[in-house]
């Protein structure tokens, strides 16, 4: 077991009741609903040069996202967005972190707020418009999919930088 598995391991269960809890009992208007649990994706550790933590974080973002759906009774399309979500996070790295990203050289928890906000940013709009997609599944529903991706993010987005930032040990 290496010093990150266990923050880890606290920080996916941690998540998951959090999600399971509060924020799945959470909503605005009938479409503003945080999803927290992406966090876990997102900060999952850098480590490109393997294959296998690629498929390893694929395997936890599709677990994570499963027992998500369990508990909410939502017939998968968390699990598909969480798979989404983690299967872009190497481009959406790249866009936000540029040459970081691409010396290995990437902390978490020494990144300047603005670059966290614009990853935080992609990587909650992407899985907020892949889960309200597949769980509206109607091109009729086209404004109901934007308006609930738009709404959500906003309230995710800004739930989960505070919460990064609050539980980040060193941040410029």
């Amino acid at each position: 077991m290496t010093n990150a598995t266990a923050p880890n391991i606290i920080r996916f269960i941690l998540l998951l009741v959090v999600q399971i809890a509060i924020c799945n009992n959470i909503n605005f208007f009938g479409y503003i609903n945080p999803y927290i649990y992406i966090i876990f994706i997102l900060l999952f550790p850098i480590n490109d040069n393997n294959n296998n933590n690629r498929l390893f974080i694929l395997l936890l973002s599709f677990l994570l996202g499963i027992l998500v759906d369990m508990f909410s009774d939502s017939g998968g399309v968390h699990a598909a967005a969480s798979v989404c979500l983690a299967y872009a996070r190497p481009v959406m790295l790249k866009a936000s972190f540029g040459m970081l990203y691409e010396h290995q050289s990437l902390k978490f928890s020494n990144i300047d707020t603005g670059n966290l906000i614009t990853y935080v940013t992609l990587g909650t709009v992407l899985h907020h418009l892949v889960l309200f997609s597949l769980e509206i599944f109607n091109i009729s529903g086209i404004l109901l999919i934007f308006k609930k991706t738009l709404f959500s993010s906003i309230f995710t987005i800004i739930l989960s930088v505070l919460i990064i930032i609050l539980f980040s040990r060193k941040r410029k």
